[in-house]
């Protein structure tokens, strides 16, 4: 899969993005967040694009790397996964290093994935789970007006807060 935006390529993952991968889910900043082992090398975020590969082949998950309309090399990631079992809900997940934050990039990859989502895929619900001292997921989350649940509760980490965002 790919997909273009103003300013971004959106796109599957290859073999060859394994030294990006690597730099992006090992990277200290994105992972301050999140509760995951991050790869240790090389070998490690191939088994990871390996394992989205399968993964995509079973519609279990839609994730696309992320990079620059004028650079192919990937600075994160989106994707659409955990869909329920009525294939109406899919919970959101994303990450951008560092040095890209602040210029909209993650915002305008949300916009696409919403819209995916919704359009193409007909979910009827997409959710997103964050951290609770991540403002700047927040914001990214009410900027495109998802709702926070305050009644629901993340069991696994408790430390996270959920939000919701309905097709219209």
């Amino acid at each position: 899969m790919r997909f273009s935006t103003q300013r971004l390529i959106l796109r599957s993952l290859t073999e060859y993005d394994a030294p990006e991968v690597l730099a992006i889910r090992s990277n200290a900043s994105i992972n301050e967040f999140l509760q995951r082992n991050p790869p240790k090398n090389s070998f490690e975020a191939l088994d990871f694009i390996l394992n989205i590969k399968r993964k995509t082949a079973k519609n279990e998950i839609l994730f696309l790397g992320i990079s620059l309309q004028n650079s192919p090399k990937l600075v994160g990631s989106i994707c659409l996964w955990n869909f329920a079992k009525d294939r109406e809900t899919a919970e959101l997940g994303y990450e951008l290093l560092p040095e890209f934050h602040g210029k909209g990039i993650m915002s305008e990859a949300v916009v696409f994935i919403l819209n995916y989502g919704f359009k193409d895929l007909l979910l009827n619900k997409i959710e997103a789970f964050t951290n609770k001292n991540n403002l700047s997921s927040i914001k990214l989350l009410l900027r495109n007006k998802f709702i926070l649940k305050e009644n629901r509760r993340d069991e696994k980490y408790t430390e996270n807060i959920i939000f919701e965002l309905n097709s219209i």
